[in-house]
């Protein structure tokens, strides 16, 4: 076992990051001037690397191996190391309409009733049907993984409950379920009448995941179909119970999965879930557009990994960049919820099945869970506000 380095130094790092190649095997990625500014705090080692938008998919490895060659450092007890890119050349410049186009109508075609207004709660949209016994559906979304999204909705969820709400959680996302894990659920569903599962709970939630169903270490390669039918059995087939809201964890990414279920299930609005720089953003504004696209009302964006609070001096740090997702809501018209800090806490309590809303009630971090949880039942509030407003009212005389 090697010997513990107690002092773990910048000029440490950066020297064992001048290992790691960079793009296409050209020099390193220190020499070649794509890490960003190094910050230690309690072992822990916090820094970003800049690489071409345009190539970010294919610079995930080096992330890794940037990762793994400091969390080999002696004396490094963690490491957070994320891909940023410049704006430039980023697909950022141009914003996007707040509404899709709206399509012509076809030549010929008889008289419709008038639809909802496009902000209308997406259980009032044509061919959505409503689920018994919960009053609203949140999406929580990314256009990427990696931004804590999962962590995010957690929280969300058990702010809500904090709030007075009485709350459930679907976690939408079959290939990489998480919630058994963050709310240290373990067992299998009952059943009522062999038909109907019973949700799983804890901390005061309703929880369903396909996790509860399957073995943590089961690969699933379920086609599209399967994968559908799975999520429209926990969504129906499951005893939910009076509630006034479901959080949906779905997964991350703007795929067939993601858009089937924006389209079919009665959606009151999403969260979209980013971090501060460029790159996250980039995809963040994809699933933005999706739910868009299909009439869901996009309630706000939620800045995760947003800054860090040195803990020994409380001073604050940026190291990923700061603002990001304020700009790019204020860009797009959509509201700002609020911005939580890269906090090490935060993701080992919600690891460890134990998430800091119920953890640590008290502290900062779950105040901050908390208002951005006000934040979101107040945009679902003035959703529903703004659809019964746009709904005709017929007087008789």
């Amino acid at each position: 076992m090697p010997a513990v380095q107690e002092n773990v130094t910048k000029e440490i790092v950066i020297e064992r990051l001048k290992t790691v190649n960079g793009p296409d095997f050209t020099g390193n990625i220190v020499d070649l001037g794509m890490v960003s500014e190094i910050f230690i705090a309690d072992g822990k080692v916090f820094f970003s690397i800049t690489v071409p938008a345009a190539r970010a998919q294919e610079m995930e490895p080096l992330r890794a191996a940037a990762e793994r060659v400091v969390k080999a450092i002696p004396g490094v007890a963690g490491a957070v190391v994320a891909l940023t890119a410049e704006r430039k050349g980023g697909g950022m410049e141009a914003p996007v309409p707040q509404r899709p186009a709206p399509r012509p109508a076809p030549p010929a075609a008889p008289a419709a009733a008038p639809r909802p207004a496009p902000h209308a709660p997406a259980s009032h949209s044509q061919g959505k049907r409503g689920v018994p016994g919960i009053e609203a559906i949140i999406a929580v979304a990314s256009g990427k993984g990696g931004v804590g999204k999962s962590t995010t909705a957690v929280n969300i969820a058990l702010g809500l409950a904090a709030n007075g709400l009485r709350v459930g959680v679907l976690d939408a996302d079959i290939y990489g379920p998480s919630m058994p894990r963050l709310l240290n659920i373990h067992g299998r569903p009952q059943t009522v009448d062999g038909k109907v599962l019973k949700p799983m709970e804890n901390y005061g939630l309703k929880v369903m995941s396909i996790g509860f169903l399957v073995d943590e270490e089961t690969p699933m390669i379920w086609r599209g179909p399967m994968v559908m039918s799975a999520l429209t059995q926990m969504l129906r087939e499951v005893e939910w119970g009076p509630l006034d809201v479901l959080v949906v964890d779905m997964p991350p990414g703007t795929g067939d999965a993601q858009l089937t279920m924006a389209q079919q299930v009665p959606l009151a609005g999403a969260v979209i879930v980013s971090t501060p720089q460029d790159l996250a953003l980039i995809d963040a504004r994809k699933g933005l557009n999706m739910f868009r696209k299909v009439d869901v009302p996009v309630l706000g964006i939620v800045e995760n990994m947003s800054y860090f609070l040195a803990p020994d001096t409380g001073k604050r740090y940026d190291i990923f960049g700061h603002g990001g997702a304020r700009r790019e809501a204020e860009r797009l018209g959509v509201t700002f919820l609020g911005e939580v800090p890269l906090e090490m806490g935060i993701r080992e309590s919600s690891d460890a099945g134990t998430p800091v809303v119920v953890s640590k009630p008290d502290s900062a971090e779950a105040k901050i869970y908390r208002d951005i949880a006000s934040n979101v039942w107040g945009r679902v509030n003035e959703e529903r506000g703004a659809a019964a407003a746009a709904v005709p009212s017929i007087v008789f005389e």
